[in-house]
């Protein structure tokens, strides 16, 4: 059965978690239609295997030599044993039994040094493999689209990047040497027994080729099972996640008990799966020891008889004996070597999974670099669907100039987020259905001298930067000219320093309280006694909303950035501190490109251009004064702010009216 995990679309959580709206446990686990397991592509697998053992070569080759040395050393044991059984207890020559012991002695001594330097050697080889490898999860993950992290939960991809890579341990640590070992033991093995009764070898063998048969199939069912495990702990740990970080929410509905069946449905669910394994594998080592049983039947039926026809010595029979179950415990130590690799496979293949992924640095390689910009931006009939067939945006086109600034207002729900993403690149433009085949500037010239709206072909529209199009220019270099203060102010758990300075790490102390003065934040930082290097705990938690939000102002302020986007950067801050900064984001404004969802009509009266947004549609545009005399949805929405006593803002992105008058929709631009 598959865990399905719902909490609504994805657009709706700028930051994973959980927000104001909790949802009962079976809206969030609900148990899907059984299905086929998965099953691991060992093409794949085998690919990233073979890097991995390919970069530890050196160590592995040593590691390998030690093995051998071990194991040839263990068979010196054994192998006296004819020699006791003969020569000193048959022959009477007890004067042989020091030089065996001493024998057995060094032999043992040389077994300790080379398997304790074999546990460092490959024990160091795996670790640093399993660092490497997470390192390499983490990066690629880091550098994907931002519509991956929408839809997958934070705990999953932090299984993906520290616990798949654990199985690398069983390929570069004693695994593969443990591999080569008893392959090496096994084969000398058969040899000595081959030459002390053919007969009865031929027998062992056929018992064992009958063990080999049930690994095979027994591993065929596990592989599955071990990949599975992978994707229940990846949720398990993503829902505890997301439950833990929305502690307060879960608190205040008192959801402890409804977290409490949560978690206890994946644990079960986990727990099932270990099981199963653990009976899989606990019947493998049940059947191997049924198997040495029958190996020992064997030989002591048939290696009996021979004794007593006088074909075997008394020696050669006990050192059979010992040979045969230094052949036995390869093929144990095979049968947990055999379910290690399955399971460190399984995780590869997970992993390749995420490497399969195109990240935003694969797309920049075929774009062209952007060193500067100026600023202007261009929306060209952009479309966009979070949800195929659902459009959210619907043909906006507008015109940025580059140092101006640019409000959104509108209803909730509207797309004014969506444009600022669009803006930051985000999120693309999508249309379903269309062929996402660009006009050529023939056939725009065509449809425009013919006023006729086109239909022949449906593409999701451009967004243009300085007249090339977004697509067609490196997203890093794009980026860096950005700066950022969304809805959700995340804070990363350390000092305030750290925080600001997130946006530009080579700038220095002056900068940085300049810019706080600009955000109003110093006021509050130097009053606190560690100042600057005060710690704000996990997502800003120690500080206030307000707080939080000229934090994040400052630190936007810090990327000096070309391109600024507010979107309610000053909805946590009362109307004294907005005042305080509202003159340092004016002088921020300057010269740069700016985009504002605003909670409050000050910042959106200075603005160059507002857009009112309705249902993913421009129904007005113009300045603050123009749409009053236009006396359309946005004075609607002006005059019925202004109803309410001052204190009480009413957002006119978040208005609570009906939709606006039909008529009032024709007023569309």
């Amino acid at each position: 059965m598959k865990v399905i995990l719902t909490y609504g679309n994805p657009r709706h959580l700028p930051l994973r978690g959980l927000t104001s709206n909790f949802p009962d446990p079976k809206l969030y686990i609900t148990m899907a239609e059984e299905k086929k397991k998965k099953k691991v592509n060992y093409a794949s697998a085998w690919t990233e295997a073979r890097k991995i053992i390919w970069n530890s070569r050196w160590r592995l080759l040593v590691g390998s030599m030690l093995m051998l040395i071990s194991r040839l050393s263990g068979m010196v044991l054994p192998a006296s044993t004819k020699y006791i059984g003969d020569d000193i207890f048959t022959g009477k020559n007890y004067g042989l039994i020091k030089w065996v012991a001493l024998a057995i002695g060094i032999s043992t001594l040389i077994q300790g040094v080379t398997s304790f330097a074999l546990s460092q050697i490959l024990g160091v080889a795996a670790q640093l493999a399993i660092t490497n490898m997470r390192m390499r999860v983490q990066r690629h993950i880091e550098r994907l689209p931002i519509s991956y992290f929408d839809s997958t939960q934070t705990g999953q991809l932090i299984s993906r990047i520290m616990n798949d890579a654990e199985g690398i341990r069983n390929l570069v640590g004693t695994g593969l040497g443990q591999i080569l070992g008893s392959v090496v033991t096994a084969s000398i093995a058969i040899g000595v027994l081959f030459y002390l009764n053919w007969q009865l070898t031929l027998a062992t063998i056929v018992v064992l080729l009958v063990f080999g048969g049930a690994l095979l199939y027994a591993f065929k069912v596990l592989r599955p099972v071990f990949r599975e495990r992978g994707e229940i702990n990846a949720q398990v740990t993503g829902r505890l996640g997301e439950s833990l970080g929305g502690i307060r929410i879960v608190k205040a509905y008192t959801a402890e008990k409804r977290e409490e069946l949560s978690f206890a449905r994946g644990a079960h669910r986990l727990f099932r799966n270990i099981a199963k394994t653990v009976t899989g594998v606990s019947a493998i080592s049940s059947f191997s020891s049924v198997v040495i049983g029958a190996v020992a039947v064997v030989m002591i039926v048939i290696g009996g008889n021979a004794v007593q026809a006088g074909t075997m010595t008394l020696g050669d029979f006990l050192m059979y004996i010992s040979f045969t179950f230094l052949l036995a415990m390869p093929v144990i130590e095979l049968t947990s070597i055999g379910t290690q690799i399955t399971e460190a496979l399984a995780g590869l293949d997970r992993i390749r999974e995420v490497f399969a992924m195109t990240t935003e640095d694969d797309e920049d390689a075929k774009r062209q670099p952007i060193p500067s910009i100026n600023g202007a931006i261009d929306f060209e009939n952009v479309y966009f669907e979070y949800d195929a067939g659902v459009p959210v945006l619907k043909g906006v086109s507008f015109h940025a100039e580059a140092g101006s600034t640019t409000a959104l207002v509108g209803s909730s729900g509207s797309g004014k987020s969506t444009i600022l993403s669009l803006v930051l690149n985000f999120i693309q433009p999508s249309r379903s259905g269309d062929t996402l085949v660009p006009m050529n500037a023939k056939h725009e010239r065509d449809v425009a001298a013919s006023g006729d709206e086109d239909k022949s072909v449906l593409a999701p529209g451009k967004i243009k930067i300085d007249g090339k199009d977004l697509q067609s220019v490196r997203l890093r270099d794009y980026r860096k000219h950005l700066g950022v203060v969304l809805q959700d102010n995340f804070l990363f758990d350390g000092t305030i320093l750290d925080n600001i300075r997130f946006a530009n790490p080579e700038a220095n102390f002056d900068e940085i309280k300049s810019v706080c003065a600009i955000a109003n934040a110093d006021e509050f930082i130097e009053k606190f006694p560690n100042g600057y290097d005060t710690i704000v705990g996990e997502r800003g938690v120690k500080l206030s909303g307000g707080q939080r939000q000229r934090i994040a102002i400052a630190r936007a302020l810090l990327a000096n950035p070309r391109i600024l986007i507010l979107d309610e950067a000053t909805s946590s801050l009362d109307s004294e501190s907005e005042a305080l900064i509202q003159e340092g984001l004016n002088n921020l404004r300057q010269g740069r490109t700016t985009f504002v969802i605003a909670h409050r009509l000050s910042t959106i009266r200075s603005a160059d251009q507002i857009l009112v947004v309705e249902s993913g549609e421009i129904l007005e545009r113009g300045t603050h004064e123009e749409l009053i005399d236009m006396d359309g949805r946005y004075k609607q929405l002006y005059d019925k702010q202004y109803r309410f006593e001052q204190n009480l803002f009413v957002n006119p992105g978040e208005d609570f009216t009906g939709e606006p008058p039909q008529a009032l929709a024709q007023t569309k631009l």
